[in-house]
């Protein structure tokens, strides 16, 4: 929403979901670029061994690096494209970095997954020489330590990839519109320098909305309506996703989304198998649905014996030998594709999987959504 003196305000979240403002300039639309996008056209030339060397001085960039859940970070980076339209920046967008795999998988190419979505954008390996080993000093914001009221000595946010690009980053807290603002020297120089702004840098922008809270749950979300739904597949991985589900024997078919996980810590002294929405009750969702793929991180075999005695099929990572096969990155990517393609979505309330998947089914497919609650017996009984 713009002001009536052409400014766009930006809020940042906190804890206890009382918005933080961030002063941006006003966005009157999404530009229109060339379908083919010459990246040679905003550096020096080829990766350097100081990302410094290769920034043009007629261009200004943005950047941010991810440290989170891969969807949080993808939701993250559609936040910064967004911003960087806002501010007529050039976005750097660094690889995906491992934060629930193990430690030893490698990053993965935004672009290998994401494919051209109309904007100029950069990739942090088209800018900087991988192999480099130059310590670049700079100065960046820190959304994330505006946001934990709830830590005591709340620190910036920190990212493998900050180690792999080898950057040595004095943080500044963004304000929460105090008299002071709080830098963090360098670990490795001990500089303190103020935000940079010929890259304005954040380290994590999952907490970055235009208005509320949970923004990416409403139908006006910015940063959906102009970066995240234009965020299409790469036909080479759409390819092999729908591969994957040939072999469910499922052509058009209903995608679920159930998330157990790490939410069973929320259930608090609520028994798991009342705080969670029960098989019979997903059922009803999609009961007119002949084809169904199921997508879950419940690990109980039990549980998947109820979705196949439903009729209902899913992908088998496992005894497909995907990580074997394809990487450790592809079972999330297949996942998150195939729920993407379904003529209909059903998901989990409050998971960001979910949250995307219901929104790319809705503009790409037209499908119908349905959203399972749960948190309490009987959460999702309708």
């Amino acid at each position: 929403m713009c002001s009536s003196d052409g400014r766009l305000y930006a809020w940042l979240w906190n804890s206890s979901a009382q918005p933080l403002e961030l002063y941006t300039r006003c966005c009157t639309g999404r530009p229109s670029h060339p379908a083919i996008f010459n990246s040679q056209s905003y550096v020096q030339g080829p990766p350097t061994q100081s990302f410094r060397d290769n920034l043009r001085n007629d261009t200004k960039y943005i950047t941010t690096w991810g440290s989170a859940g891969w969807t949080n970070v993808v939701m993250s980076y559609a936040n910064l494209i967004y911003l960087a339209l806002l501010t007529e920046r050039t976005p750097i967008i660094p690889k995906f970095v491992s934060s629930h795999m193990d430690s030893d998988t490698p990053p993965f190419i935004f672009g290998e997954v994401f494919d051209s979505i109309g904007i100029h954008l950069l990739e942090w390996h088209e800018v900087k020489d991988q192999e480099s080993q130059v310590l670049d000093d700079i100065g960046c914001w820190t959304v994330w330590e505006t946001v934990q009221y709830h830590i005591a000595i709340p620190e910036p946010r920190h990212s493998a990839s900050i180690d792999q690009l080898k950057l040595d980053i004095s943080w500044t807290q963004t304000p929460a519109w105090a008299s002071s603002l709080n830098n963090h020297p360098s670990p490795s120089h001990h500089v303190s320098l103020p935000p940079d702004d010929h890259l304005l840098c954040f380290d994590l922008l999952y907490f970055v909305s235009a208005r509320h809270t949970w923004e990416w749950e409403l139908d006006y979300s910015p940063a959906w309506r102009f970066v995240g739904q234009h965020m299409r597949w790469t036909a080479k991985i759409e390819s092999l996703a729908d591969e994957y589900a040939r072999r469910c024997h499922e052509v058009k078919y209903v995608s679920i989304h159930i998330r157990h996980g790490d939410f069973r810590d929320q259930c608090d002294k609520v028994p798991v198998d009342q705080c969670f929405a029960s098989l019979s009750v997903i059922a009803r969702r999609v009961s007119e649905a002949t084809h169904v793929i199921m997508t879950s991180d419940e690990g109980d075999p039990e549980w998947w014996s109820g979705v196949r005695a439903l009729g209902w099929t899913w992908v088998d990572h496992a005894a497909e030998r995907t990580e074997e096969i394809h990487g450790k990155w592809h079972p999330v990517f297949i996942d998150a594709i195939i729920q993407s393609n379904g003529a209909g979505f059903v998901g989990t309330l409050r998971s960001t999987m979910s949250t995307l998947a219901r929104r790319r089914v809705q503009s790409w497919r037209d499908g119908a959504i349905r959203t399972i609650s749960w948190g309490w017996p009987g959460a999702d009984d309708h």
